[in-house]
């Protein structure tokens, strides 16, 4: 058991310095090309926060771990809202951007409720999954919201990122291709010790997935969101949650059940209530108090409910 915590331990450290060099890189490859500042935040650096899950989602999904597929995605969503957004606003009152309240937020929402459809087989009752199609769909669905990021760039006032180092060519293709492997060999590492402590303790990989793993590959989040929070920069702490959390389901989701369709266990639809309730809730948060503002008493309120719904459904596997 202790070599499987450690190669466990090793594999979330590969993800995360795997995910952070391959940013590094990507985004001095993006400056060279002459690509805006804030379409490499919007696009690379949430991509690159959101690569630990799809890492290790491919891995499940191939290996047919069915429940860590969604208990990863899931989990990790639940993380990004009730625990990180609620760290990053006792840090200090988040202010957003109307955009985010009247669209990206609600986005966020509908994928949720999508996916809620999607995997219960609401329309046509039977084993309930996410077939290939229903992934081509949360896949179309993605790009629509590269789409709509687009046009963001072209209408929004552009926010300069702090200037990156000077990387010559060979050293951003070193940093890209090294963080793909630590990407790699680290999500490998994470679903097979992550599988084998499951079983060797009788935990089920549903638990473990909404858990270890989902804390584990939520880590570039809460480092991005925390910085941010700390230098007062609002709009990357709330929309690097609020688009990971588009990521997870779209994209990660979507390549998952195209890979090979993905068995859905009715007991996530809890955590799935959980989720849109909380979404809900965000939203809600944008019109109390302040106006477009998540004030620290609402933040510490979504960390709470985070608390109280990990302790109950440990609780409750044992």
């Amino acid at each position: 058991m202790i070599v499987q915590i450690l190669l466990l331990v090793l594999g979330l450290g590969l993800l995360i310095k795997g995910a952070d060099w391959m940013v590094s890189g990507a985004t001095a490859l993006a400056k060279k090309h002459q690509i805006s500042d804030l379409a490499i935040g919007l696009t690379i650096v949430a991509f690159g926060t959101s690569a630990p899950e799809l890492v290790v989602n491919t891995f499940a999904a191939v290996q047919n771990h069915h429940d860590l597929v969604f208990g990863n995605v899931i989990g990790s969503n639940n993380v990004n809202l009730f625990f990180i957004l609620g760290i990053s606003g006792l840090i200090t009152p988040l202010v957003v951007q109307s955009s985010t309240v009247w669209k990206e937020i609600p986005l966020s929402l509908f994928a949720v409720v999508l996916l809620y459809f999607l995997a219960n087989d609401i329309l046509s009752p039977g084993v309930n999954f996410l077939s290939r199609i229903d992934g081509l769909i949360l896949l179309a669905l993605f790009a629509g919201f590269l789409f709509y990021v687009y046009k963001q760039l072209k209408t929004d006032k552009q926010e300069s990122l702090p200037d990156q180092k000077h990387f010559t060519n060979v050293k951003i293709w070193i940093f890209i291709i090294i963080g793909m492997a630590g990407l790699v060999i680290g999500g490998r590492l994470v679903v097979t010790n992550a599988v084998e402590m499951a079983t060797a303790l009788g935990v089920s990989e549903k638990i473990v997935g909404l858990t270890i793993v989902a804390l584990g590959t939520s880590l570039p989040e809460l480092a991005t969101s925390v910085v941010a929070a700390l230098k007062k920069n609002n709009d990357i702490a709330v929309g690097n949650i609020i688009g990971s959390n588009i990521f997870n389901i779209f994209l990660i989701l979507g390549v998952s059940s195209v890979l090979t369709p993905v068995i859905y266990h009715p007991v996530f639809n809890t955590d799935l209530w959980l989720l849109g309730g909380g979404t809900l809730i965000l939203f809600i948060a944008m019109f109390t108090g302040q106006r477009k503002k998540l004030d620290r008493w609402e933040a510490g309120a979504l960390l709470l409910i985070y608390v109280v719904y990990t302790v109950y459904i440990i609780l409750k596997e044992l």
